[in-house]
């Protein structure tokens, strides 16, 4: 729920964006619309109101015209963070072994590295050399 801090009464226009500035004062701003160049007008104060700002509130022109506040919403509250139960600490896992390889017997017995890279190739190089070494004989 929003409360008043200052009486203004600030008529809007349709096209202006109306907001509280540095100052504390309610100025507006031309408003962009559909994309094309920016207009170049100026903010233009509308009404002094001095407001000087606290941390932790939205300050808004409300319906009526006048200075309105609220809270902030943050992220958790600050009322839960005082009721939230510590977090419990996990005991460290150790490092895990590195898994074993699973391969079968019959392809690593007794086999060199240079016959599994023939093996690796692919069936068009293998037929080749079989053709070779059929016309060898």
């Amino acid at each position: 729920m929003a409360t008043k801090v200052a009486k203004t009464g600030v008529k809007r226009e349709k096209g202006w964006l109306y907001y509280l500035d540095k100052r504390g004062n309610v100025s507006r701003a031309k408003m962009a619309r559909g994309g094309g160049k920016p207009s170049r007008v100026k903010p233009q104060q509308v009404a002094k109101a001095g407001i000087k700002r606290e941390d932790g509130w939205l300050y808004f022109i409300d319906k009526q015209g006048d200075v309105a506040r609220t809270r902030m919403a943050r992220r958790g509250g600050r009322a839960r963070a005082k009721t939230r139960t510590p977090k419990r600490r996990t005991a460290r896992r150790t490092a895990r072994k590195p898994a074993k390889r699973t391969t079968t017997r019959r392809a690593t017995k007794g086999r060199t590295t240079a016959r599994r890279a023939t093996k690796r190739r692919s069936t068009t190089a293998r037929r080749s050399t079989t053709r070779r070494t059929a016309r060898r004989r």
